[in-house]
């Protein structure tokens, strides 16, 4: 193989890497508009009866309700609850925490999954409490509801909260009521939204929407930056059986999806609502504390009848492929089927085939050998295993390059001046000595979908997430190891580490050793290799240092065994080294000494 063509393909390499881990987008925080107040209110003590849903005929005129300093003070008193009540939902898999502030949720804590010392929290926020699963009325400019709403326990998985609200100049009164129902062993909840106008308001119908339910501001766990590594907010849906990524803009409005989600690296929310017609959209519109936020607002349409109730299903929990199954085969708290909630956490891209089929090896090792390090040391050695042959096909396409060397420099002197010439008789040298000038490159080549597939299963793959390899220096094969962290909130500049990581040092260091050994002689005297051999695994020394401590054992196990392979086809080749370099010798030799003139009788 050609040293030029070598260099291109080290370099494109390192190019599609540097593009594969340099994929964050960063924005900056947006002003926060002025928050106004909710609308007011005209409380009821006694709860509305069951209502029912109703589709919607002809569409109410749009109405506008009271604010609520419009109200006096002195009526206060008689517009709701006058402390703020919590209410607590503890089942096997959550702890969630609600609000009688506009009814929301203002923790949902996952107790199987931890971060740090604490469970996972999955409702993150600025510099005020977060409240998620609110309702505006009206689209997506109106504001959330804060007011105090009237508490009802039902059980102990069912909650509502319920508030009355009148509309001005005659407008009349109307409930509205909203009902969290949990399960014991499901990370999905229904919600319920009523809105009851008994004979006083016949529709609903706020600035062309009824109102907006919203999940926000950002889901957790919380994270340093958002990132293709470290995290990242993905937002999809699911429109006639096609799942598709979406936008986060107030522009973006897509109509009645069968499901639509907000997805990180390892945790999603997932909205289904059971309605006929409504509109989704989300939104990255930042707030003060909050350097990144990710919404996801659903606006129902305006509504003609004086009832109304409408249900919606949140799935909002580990991106756990098993988990998300669950919800296909009806194996869950609501006996739902055919969901595809499995796509969220499916892989994408033309190399998404090779990740499923490494992950599910990593998978069948890790049941022999229950520590994700052992299963990828296994893995690695399955797939040098399966290289072998291809390896040794390149140590000989390598050797039988170096003995055609000679002719192909003898052969560029010769035609310089005319380079189709030259390739004409390059080519017939390749046939005559039966050589192929790219089998040496081969291997590494089809190697490179290996590495860049290993890159997304230990960046994604759920089950990594805090799998420990080694106790107290690799205790999450998803994230960089560490053997001394900086100061909390120091950084080491232009660089920006945190710590001081041992990984990628062990990788530089087999990354040379695996250079000297897997270096040919006439490689050795070329000044580009030697810079290959030196630079490039310093530079990628930079690029690999915050990487998943998973993809940098794959790296440096399957450095010591390509130079364990190396080796033992180095044995093996020595005999036809040597022949070869005693044939070249002599040819250099009958070549130097003129041969003998006969003597003249």
């Amino acid at each position: 193989m050609e040293k030029r063509t070598l260099l291109a393909i080290v370099l494109s390499m390192l190019v599609l890497l540097v593009f594969y881990t340099m994929q964050g987008i960063f924005f900056p925080p947006a002003v926060q508009a002025p928050k106004t107040d909710s609308p007011s209110q005209i409380d009821m003590s006694q709860p509305v009866p069951p209502v029912e849903t109703a589709p919607p005929n002809e569409v109410m005129p749009p109405v506008d309700i009271a604010i609520v300093p419009d109200i006096p003070n002195d009526l206060d008193a008689d517009s709701g609850p006058a402390l703020e009540q919590r209410v607590t939902i503890e089942t096997e898999l959550l702890t969630v925490v609600l609000s009688n502030a506009g009814g929301n949720v203002v923790s949902w804590k996952l107790r199987q999954h931890r971060d740090k010392d604490d469970f996972v929290e999955m409702v993150l926020s600025g510099n005020r409490e977060a409240h998620a699963f609110t309702i505006a009325f009206g689209g997506l400019n109106a504001q959330p509801l804060t007011s105090l709403f009237y508490v009802n326990r039902i059980s102990e998985y069912m909650v509502e909260f319920y508030r009355d609200f009148s509309i001005p100049n005659g407008g009349g009164q109307f409930r509205l009521t909203k009902r969290y129902d949990f399960r014991p062993h499901d990370y999905m909840f229904e919600l319920t939204v009523s809105l009851d106008g008994g004979h006083t308001v016949q529709g609903f119908n706020f600035g062309g929407s009824a109102y907006t339910l919203s999940y926000g501001p950002q889901m957790g766990p919380r994270f340093e930056k958002i990132d293709g590594r470290y995290e990242y907010r993905m937002y999809s849906t699911f429109i006639n059986g096609k799942y598709r990524k979406e936008k986060a803009n107030d522009s973006n409005i897509i109509t009645s999806p069968k499901w639509a989600a907000v997805s990180g690296k390892y945790f999603t929310c997932i909205a289904i609502p059971l309605l006929a017609h409504y509109e989704v959209n989300f939104s990255e519109k930042a707030e003060a504390g909050l350097p990144s936020a990710s919404r996801l607002n659903i606006i129902r349409p305006p509504i003609n009848i004086p009832r109304n109730a409408d249900v919606y299903r949140f799935y909002l929990g580990p991106k756990n492929q098993d988990i998300l199954h669950t919800y296909n085969n009806g194996n869950n708290g609501f006996g739902l089927t055919d969901m595809q909630l499995l796509e969220v956490a499916n892989s994408r891209g033309i190399l998404s085939p090779l990740e499923k089929l490494l992950k599910w090896l990593l998978l069948a090792f890790y049941k022999l050998v229950p520590n994700y390090g052992v299963a990828i040391i296994l893995l690695t050695l399955l797939v040098k295993i399966v290289f072998f042959p291809l390896t040794k096909k390149g140590s000989e396409a390598t050797l039988r390059m170096q003995a055609v060397a000679p002719k192909i420099k003898e052969l560029q002197e010769k035609y310089k001046d005319n380079r189709q010439k030259l390739n004409t008789e390059m080519a017939e040298l390749y046939k005559k000595e039966g050589y192929n000038p790219l089998s040496g490159c081969l291997p590494m080549l089809l190697q490179l979908p290996i590495f860049f597939a290993m890159y997304g299963l230990f960046n994604n793959h759920f089950d990594l997430r805090g799998a420990m390899f080694i106790p107290g220096w690799i205790p999450d094969l998803s994230m960089p190891e560490s053997i001394w962290n900086f100061p909390e909130g120091a950084k080491l500049p232009i660089l920006g580490w945190t710590a001081l990581r041992l990984l990628p040092f062990i990788y530089v260091g087999s990354q040379l050793l695996y250079g000297k050994v897997t270096q040919t002689p006439d490689q050795q005297a070329n000044a580009q290799m030697k810079m290959m051999l030196y630079v490039m695994p310093i530079v990628f020394f930079f690029i690999l240092y915050d990487m998943p401590s998973g993809l940098l054992l794959y790296w440096i196990i399957s450095n010591v065994l390509t130079m364990v392979q190396q080796m033992a086809i180095n044995k093996y080749l020595a005999p036809r080294r040597a022949a070869q370099a005693a044939a070249a010798a002599a040819s250099a030799a009958a070549a130097v000494v003129p041969p003998k003139k006969k003597k003249k009788k």
